[in-house]
């Protein structure tokens, strides 16, 4: 890897394996299906990892990210957003229309949406009714119905409208919090509760167009969660009623990150009791290219290269040093600010003969999803703990 130049993200190979097996293992054992969320990488290299490794679908957030998939042959795709752009839907239809295995599935979180869908697909005279999930969402929270009789309500506009078929109820419980504290935890069960009634209504209700439905919820923060509340609902032969499935939305997990991720997710964090662990994949290499004052080196990345919105870098390890020497020259050392292409370490005195100009460092993120959004190619290396790492190939992203 030293003959790439600085800065530079890279993402461990052995890391990115481990993590998606450890997810996979973890869902199986509790029965419930991954449609792991493809927009924090949108990388299909990493995409075909998760196929790979059991996937039932791909999630994605915007028509074109679905176009994309679909040129590079993803036939599984949950659309875990409202469709109401006419041109997307135009396209949706027509994909669906002309590939019978295509398998598309999208969210509803009100009834002037029914009504675009319905237009739309009507005015393309549509040979296949679109599958739609009605959206449970939350006070505060993003989209979706704000109560279950809402969602119960749309519900039964998508049930009496032919050209779309009622297949699952979902919704996104991460952004009712932002944390594992007490209230936070109290937030997202209460949410899955009401998830889980709102499926019971359905059926109870008739408003299920198929045979099988599927209940899907599920971050990178509060998948435990989920699988508590939600994982008594999967029901594959349909004994307990209309047949079940439970699927998690996780994007994050396969690459995860020393920050945000590391200090909420169920398999990460002080509060795991989980045998094993999820490990940051993605690191970024920098290099000091000024030391204008004393405590203060500055280094050749900034808000263009590394992620930001969730928490700072943090300064891991200097390249060419043991582990310890490392530990040793960077204790105090942190990140404090970062401009468009240069980011700020404040250190102690002791650390100075360490941090010098030409210097390379290896910072640890948080947030993959505002990382791989930067970069257009990803060197995947062998061991981002060795002195020189071996570049095994390059991962392109498609922002």
């Amino acid at each position: 890897m030293s003959e790439f130049g600085t800065p530079l993200l890279t993402i461990d190979n052995g890391v990115l394996e481990r993590n998606l097996a450890l997810m996979a293992r973890w869902t199986a054992e509790r029965q419930l299906d991954l449609a792991p969320h493809g927009k924090t990488t949108m990388a299909p290299a990493l995409w075909a990892r998760l196929f790979d490794h059991g996937a039932a679908a791909l999630t994605l957030a915007t028509p074109w990210q679905a176009q994309l998939a679909r040129s590079f042959g993803v036939e599984k795709i949950m659309l875990a957003n409202t469709l109401v752009s006419p041109g997307g839907i135009d396209w949706i239809s027509a994909e669906l229309d002309g590939d019978p295995a295509f398998e598309f599935r999208s969210w509803v979180d009100g009834l002037d949406a029914v009504r675009i869908l319905r237009q739309a697909l009507a005015a393309r005279g549509a040979v296949r009714p679109l599958e739609v999930i009605v959206e449970l969402g939350g006070a505060g929270g993003r989209t979706g119905a704000r109560t279950v009789d809402e969602a119960i309500a749309i519900a039964r506009a998508v049930s009496a409208a032919p050209e779309l078929r009622l297949v699952g109820a979902g919704g996104y419980e991460g952004a009712l919090a932002h944390d594992r504290s007490a209230s936070g935890l109290a937030a997202v069960r209460g949410y899955l509760r009401d998830l889980a009634q709102l499926h019971a209504r359905l059926d109870r209700d008739g408003l299920y167009g198929t045979d099988l439905a599927v209940v899907t919820a599920g971050g990178s923060a509060y998948f435990d969660l989920v699988a508590d509340e939600l994982g008594a609902l999967v029901d594959v032969d349909g004994a307990r009623g209309i047949a079940t499935r439970v699927v998690l939305r996780s994007g994050a997990y396969p690459i995860h990150d020393d920050g945000f991720y590391r200090s909420i997710s169920p398999l990460d964090g002080a509060a795991s009791d989980e045998p094993e662990h999820l490990e940051s994949a993605m690191r970024a290499w920098v290099t000091i290219v000024s030391t204008p004052e004393p405590g203060l080196a500055l280094f050749d990345a900034g808000k263009r290269d590394l992620p930001f919105d969730e928490g700072l870098p943090t300064a891991q390890l200097i390249r060419g040093r043991s582990d310890r020497d490392s530990a040793r020259a960077l204790d105090g050392a942190k990140v404090t600010a970062l401009n468009d292409q240069h980011g700020f370490l404040r250190f102690p005195p002791a650390a100075a003969g360490e941090l010098t100009v030409g210097t390379v460092l290896r910072l640890g993120l948080s947030h993959p999803c505002t990382a791989f959004d930067k970069w257009r190619l990803i060197p995947l290396i062998d061991d981002h703990t060795v002195t020189d790492p071996a570049v095994l190939d390059l991962v392109p992203t498609y922002f």
